[in-house]
C-alpha cells in the first residue's frame, strides 16, 4: 500500500486537479493502470491526506491578516474584524471617532471607496476561503465511496454557500425585486477556462448556488460527528440555509431549517447572560464559532478583543479608551428588567453585570470610571460589557478568545420570523414570548396580531439579542430599512462624523467592488461597478424612521 501511495496517489491527484479522471480506469502519467478496487484504496487514503487542507479552510476564519498579510493591519483579523466592519455600517454600533479607532471607516461610510484596505478585507476574506474550499472540493474524486470524504465535501460545500451569502448582501440590495441586477463574479471548482474574464453573475445565479451547496452539503452530512465547534455539521448547515431563506422571503423554509439547526441546543441561562461572555465555544449555546488560542495571534492589538471587548488588559479599547457601545436610541428602547439591559452600561458608568466585578490591584474600586494610566481608560456611557476578556480573566492581556458565527438564540428568532410571515402569528408570538420570558425578560408579552408588527419586533430583538455579532447591516439589507443614528427625541452618542441617517434604497449601501479585482478581473470593468450615492455627512437624512426607535 506505501509502494501504491507514493507511485501513484500523487499523479491521479494531478488529474484530479485538471478534472480528467472520471472512467473506471486510469493511467496515470507513470504509466500506472487502476482497477476500481485501487482507486477506492488510494481513496482510502486522501482523508488523512486532505485534513490539513479542511483545517485550514476554516481556520482562515481566525487568522491574523488573511487579507493583507503584508500590511499587518489591525482590522484584517479574519471574520470578527469583518462582522465588525458590518455593524459599523448599521444603526446600533458606537465608537469614539479617534485615531485609534480602526473601524472609523466604516462607521463614516467611508468604505465605499474602491480602492480602500477597509473594503477589500471584506472582499478578499471570503473569497480566499472561497478558493479553499474549491481546491477541497476539486481533491475529492466523484466516484469516491468514502464516507469520510463526503463529509468533507458536504463541509466545502456550506463554507462555499456562506462564503457567497455574505459577499452577496454587500454587493447588492436584497434578493426579492433584485434578482436579474449584477452581484458578485462566481468561481467554483468545476468552472475551466480563463477565470481572468469573469463578469458579475446576477443575484439569481449566485442565491442558485448558494442553495444548491447548501442541498447538497444538507445531505452529505448526515450522520457526520464534528470533533469541535469550528467544523460545519449538519445542524450548521441548516442554519446558514435558514438564513439564506430567511433573506429569500421563503419563509416557511426558514422557520422549518431553524428548528432542525437549533433542536437539544440549548440556551443561554438568564444567570448567565448577567456577565460578561460571549467568548468561548465551550458555551452551550453557541453552534459554530471561530477557535482562536494563542499560537493564532502574533500581535494582542490586532484581534476582537482588543477592539470590543471592555475587559482585555493590553487592548485599544481599554488602553486609549477605545470603547464600542450601543446606540442610546435602541439603549433607550430596552427594559429595565431585561438582564440584556446591563451587557451596556448607563450614561453613570453603571451596570448590574458589572457590581460583583474588579479589575485586578483595584478590589473595591468601581470598574466603570476607573482610570489606570497606559492601562484601563474611563468607560464611556453605553459601553458595551457584552464581551468577556480571555478566559473570563479581568485585565487578561491574552486576546486570544473564540468568536461566536451562529448560535440558538438567532436560529430561534430567524424561526419565530417565519412562522409569522408564513401566516402562524400566534404561533409565532408564543414562541418568542416564551424564550424572552424565560431567559432574557420575566415581564415580556406581546399583543400582536400583525406579521408585520410582529416581523418589526423581532428585528427589534435581534438588534438587541445579536448586538456585536455581525447582524447590523445585513439586516438593514433584508429589511429594506433605514439607517436611524439620531432623532430629535432621543440624544444620540454618535460622535458627530457619524451622526447621520440614510435611506434604505441609497446606492451608497452598497459596497464598491474592490479596485485590485477590476485590475485583475478583465470580465469587470470600471464602469461594471456598483455607484451612485455619496458619502453622508452629519445631520444627513434628518426626519428618517426605522419602526424601532422612532
Amino acid at each position: 500500500m506505501k509502494n501504491i501511495f507514493y507511485k501513484v496517489l500523487v499523479p491521479l491527484m494531478m488529474l484530479i486537479v485538471v478534472g480528467s479522471c472520471t472512467d473506471d480506469l486510469v493511467t496515470s502519467p507513470e504509466g500506472a493502470i487502476l482497477t476500481s478496487e485501487q482507486k477506492q484504496e488510494i481513496a482510502a487514503l486522501l482523508p488523512e491526506r486532505l485534513s490539513a487542507d479542511l483545517n485550514g479552510m476554516y481556520a482562515i476564519l481566525g487568522t491574523q491578516y488573511p487579507a493583507l498579510p503584508a500590511s499587518e493591519r489591525s482590522d484584517d483579523f479574519g471574520y470578527a474584524s469583518v462582522t465588525l466592519a458590518w455593524d459599523h455600517n448599521g444603526s446600533d454600533m458606537v465608537s469614539p471617532d479617534a485615531g485609534y479607532n480602526w473601524f472609523a471607516t466604516p462607521g463614516e461610510f467611508q468604505d465605499r471607496n474602491y480602492s480602500y484596505a477597509s473594503p477589500y478585507i471584506r472582499w478578499a476574506l471570503f473569497y480566499k476561503q472561497i478558493k479553499l474550499a474549491n481546491d477541497l472540493l476539486l481533491a475529492i474524486p466523484a466516484d469516491s465511496e468514502s464516507k469520510e470524504l463526503e463529509y468533507y465535501k458536504g463541509q466545502a460545500l456550506a463554507v462555499r454557500a456562506f462564503d457567497y451569502f455574505n459577499l452577496v448582501q454587500m454587493y447588492q440590495f436584497t434578493y426579492k425585486g433584485n434578482e436579474d441586477k449584477p452581484a458578485i463574479p462566481i468561481v467554483t471548482n468545476e468552472m475551466e477556462g480563463d477565470l481572468t474574464n469573469n463578469p458579475r453573475a446576477s443575484v439569481q445565479e449566485v442565491y442558485n448556488l448558494i442553495m444548491s451547496d447548501l442541498d447538497d452539503a444538507i445531505l452529505l452530512l448526515e450522520g457526520y460527528t464534528r470533533n469541535n465547534k469550528a467544523a460545519v455539521d449538519q445542524a450548521v448547515a441548516y442554519g446558514i440555509r435558514a438564513r439564506v431563506n430567511l433573506v429569500m422571503q421563503n419563509w416557511a423554509e426558514a422557520a422549518a431549517d431553524a428548528a432542525k439547526a437549533r433542536a437539544g441546543v440549548p440556551f443561554l441561562s438568564m444567570a448567565d447572560a448577567a456577565k460578561p461572555g460571549f467568548n468561548s465555544a465551550t458555551a452551550p449555546n453557541w453552534m459554530w464559532a471561530v477557535l482562536i488560542s494563542p499560537v493564532n495571534v502574533s500581535s494582542n492589538y490586532d484581534t476582537w478583543p482588543s477592539k470590543i471587548s471592555s475587559f482585555a488588559g493590553n487592548s485599544y479599547t481599554c488602553n486609549v479608551g477605545q470603547y464600542m457601545g450601543i446606540s442610546s436610541l435602541l439603549w433607550a428602547k430596552i427594559p429595565e428588567d431585561d438582564v440584556r439591559k446591563g451587557w451596556w452600561i448607563d450614561s453613570e458608568l453603571k451596570s448590574p453585570i458589572l457590581d460583583n466585578l474588579t479589575w485586578p490591584g483595584h478590589e473595591g474600586e468601581p470598574i466603570g470610571p476607573l482610570n489606570i494610566p497606559e492601562v484601563k481608560m474611563p468607560f464611556l456611557p453605553y459601553t458595551n460589557v457584552k464581551f468577556g476578556p480571555t478566559d473570563d480573566v479581568i485585565g487578561n492581556g491574552d486576546n486570544s478568545a473564540d468568536w461566536v458565527i451562529m448560535r440558538s438564540e438567532e436560529m430561534l428568532l430567524i424561526e419565530a420570523e417565519g412562522l409569522a410571515m408564513s401566516g402562524d402569528v400566534g404561533g409565532a408570538v408564543q414562541l418568542l414570548e416564551d424564550f424572552i420570558s424565560t431567559y432574557r425578560n420575566p415581564s415580556y408579552s406581546l399583543d400582536i396580531s400583525s406579521a408585520d408588527d410582529f416581523q418589526n419586533e423581532v428585528w427589534k430583538q435581534r438588534r438587541i439579542e445579536l448586538w456585536g455579532e455581525g447582524f447590523g447591516y445585513s439586516d438593514i439589507m433584508r429589511l429594506q430599512k433605514n439607517i436611524v443614528r439620531y432623532n430629535d427625541r432621543v440624544d444620540s452618542n454618535f460622535p458627530l462624523s457619524m451622526r447621520f441617517n440614510l435611506a434604505s434604497n441609497d446606492p451608497w449601501l452598497l459596497l464598491r467592488i474592490p479596485q485590485r479585482e477590476i485590475n485583475s478581473n478583465q470580465g469587470i470593468a470600471e464602469s461594471d461597478n456598483n455607484s451612485g450615492g455619496s458619502q453622508p455627512v452629519s445631520g444627513d437624512g434628518a426626519g428618517l424612521l426605522d419602526g424601532v426607535t422612532d
